[in-house]
């Protein structure tokens, strides 16, 4: 069952080594982070699932141990998904979002139970969403995920996607429901719409939704900005 989760936003700027000289810009970011992985620990979990947006072949399971790069960002840099070994036997790196997810695990010093990743592309329907996350929650007596996906690209006209004025209403219903652990609110997010905002969080938000069917948690909503024209959302539920 579902025992808590963090939704965190998974920029690659979030690395100050690929951010460089703006990585001041996304500090209360990152401190919003950090803290709702506190509460991932603080929960004590069988299990953590790092569900995070993934591009086309790029869905699916993804082993603890399994490495990451930020090398396509010109950045010497690799991770690997939790505490344990590099995986050498894991097949595939991991998509930008779940080595994103990597990095805040071993900034935060994550050892508090095995860890496994989740892609979610997509293409995936809001039903099939519901259904992963089901079968998520029941991995182990007692699991967390740590979600991560971005809400919009189409807040300024700076932003990748241009300047949307559906935007900021698609991210203000996102982040309503996010901090009130609102099933029925994520469940109902648009998957055309999500596309069409460039918004890469809506298939693991709605993966969360499914996983936490019948688990009765509390929401609470620890950052939301519009850095770079992109919404960005940190939430806790447990």
């Amino acid at each position: 069952m579902l025992v808590a989760a963090a939704v965190c936003p998974c920029p690659p700027l979030l690395v100050p080594e690929v951010a460089a000289g703006a990585a001041p810009e996304m500090d209360a970011a990152r401190a919003a982070c950090a803290d709702a992985l506190g509460v991932l620990a603080a929960a004590r979990p069988d299990l953590l699932i790092v569900v995070g947006a993934a591009g086309p072949g790029e869905g699916g399971r993804f082993p603890e141990g399994s490495p990451g790069s930020f090398e396509g960002y010109g950045v010497d840099l690799d991770v690997r998904l939790g505490a344990g070994a590099r995986n050498k036997e894991a097949g595939r790196e991991l998509p930008s979002s779940l080595a994103v997810g990597a990095w805040l695990l071993e900034r935060t010093g994550w050892a508090d139970a095995p860890v496994e990743g989740l892609g979610a592309e997509e293409t995936l329907t809001p039903e099939r969403c519901a259904e992963t996350g089901r079968e998520a929650g029941e991995r182990a007596g007692r699991v967390a995920l740590l979600v991560l996906g971005d809400g919009s690209a189409c807040r300024t006209v700076k932003a990748p996607g241009y300047l949307d004025e559906r935007a900021a209403p698609y991210d203000d219903a996102a982040a309503r429901a996010l901090a009130a652990a609102d099933l029925p609110a994520l469940r109902a997010l648009d998957a055309a719409l999500a596309r069409a905002l460039k918004s890469s969080g809506r298939a693991p938000w709605q993966i969360l939704a499914g996983a936490a069917e019948g688990a009765d948690l509390d929401g609470s909503l620890l950052y939301e900005d519009a850095p770079y024209g992109v919404g960005y959302i940190v939430a806790t539920w447990s």
